[in-house]
């Protein structure tokens, strides 16, 4: 007999949230129940494309569905997502969780109370460079990141780091394993009330020390990282899932090479560099498979509410950090 298929639902279905909708519509395990949002034209767009229903409240919404995303502004997080878990729904709220750390805790709260998941939105932990990175990264001893996109109006409820950087945030956090020791940062806001670049250098406990870079106010989109440990060098594009690697073993092979004349020095076509075999997904399909796969075993996702919690709380930190050197 054929699992029966879990009733999802999407609130706000804008630029990113439609794709929520066009996914949920498409997966097998799936059956997309319906939307709420709150622009007409914008509804009768989707529920036309997609052949679902316009739900006029949250409690109409989540009386139909087993699982929900919250593809709302930051600031709005706790205001859908703690309704929508005391009905019984389970979650997937787009980063960052909340827009501070009482909000999250209040949603964090309702999810334990009602005994319901919560997958928070940091797509590139599905991003088949990160399912690399996490199996060829032991012990990073240094790690850079830049994240670069054009300026939008979209998301600036909150700043930069926030908005991009906490990505990259998760990211690390998740490869180093480690407490933070100390940190670093700077930002400003140009066009926006809040920061629209920021750099940081996050010093962690064991050694390891990343230097990451956010800017919404490049002319092009850059998502990129580069790791060090002691036996190898990775640099990875989550954008175009590309990248290359580079292994002491092979430069002790090259060197070898080299003492016995099957290479030249200065031979750049001999030097080891290794292009990485990353099988391309769409990193945001491969997290609602894994979302809807968790509601249907009732298991913890991958990217549950206490990363997501953890990223938030050195995000702030950053914020503050910023915004109090301003002061």
């Amino acid at each position: 007999m054929a699992a029966s298929k879990i009733k999802c639902g999407v609130v706000g279905v804008g630029s990113l949230g439609q794709h929520h909708a066009r996914i949920y519509a498409s997966l097998p395990g799936a059956e997309l129940a319906g939307i709420y949002e709150t622009s007409d034209a914008r509804a009768a767009e989707i529920c036309g494309k997609f052949n679902c229903r316009r739900f006029t409240t949250l409690e109409e919404l989540g009386a139909a569905c087993q699982a929900v995303s919250v593809v709302v502004p930051t600031d709005k997080h706790a205001d859908v997502a703690i309704p929508l878990l005391e009905q019984g729904c389970h979650l997937l709220i787009e980063k960052p969780l909340c827009a501070s750390l009482e909000e999250a805790e209040r949603v964090l709260a309702a999810a334990q109370k009602a005994n319901r998941l919560v997958q928070v939105g940091h797509i590139e932990h599905f991003n088949p460079v990160m399912s690399f990175l996490e199996k060829h990264i032991d012990r990073p001893g240094y790690i850079t990141t830049e994240r670069l996109a054009p300026y939008q109006t979209r998301g600036t409820e909150v700043g930069v780091v926030l908005d991009l950087m906490i990505h990259d945030i998760g990211i690390v956090l998740a490869l180093v394993k480690s407490p933070i020791k100390k940190i670093d940062s700077v930002g400003m806001h140009v066009l926006s009330k809040t920061e629209d670049i920021a750099n940081v250098r996050i010093e962690f406990e064991s050694g390891c020390v990343a230097n990451l870079s956010a800017s919404r106010l490049s002319l092009k989109k850059n998502r990129e990282i580069r790791v060090f440990q002691d036996n190898a060098y990775l640099s990875l594009d989550f954008m175009n899932q590309k990248g290359h690697l580079v292994k002491k073993s092979d430069l002790i092979a090259y060197g070898l090479k080299l003492k016995i004349g099957l290479a030249k020095a200065g031979d750049a076509s001999s030097i080891p560099v290794n292009d990485i075999p990353i099988e391309k997904g769409e990193p945001l399909a491969i997290e609602l498979a894994h979302f809807i796969d968790s509601v249907a075993k009732l298991q913890q996702p991958k990217v549950g509410a206490a990363l997501g919690k953890s990223a938030l709380e050195v995000a702030i930190a950053i914020t503050d950090q910023i915004r109090n050197a301003k002061r």
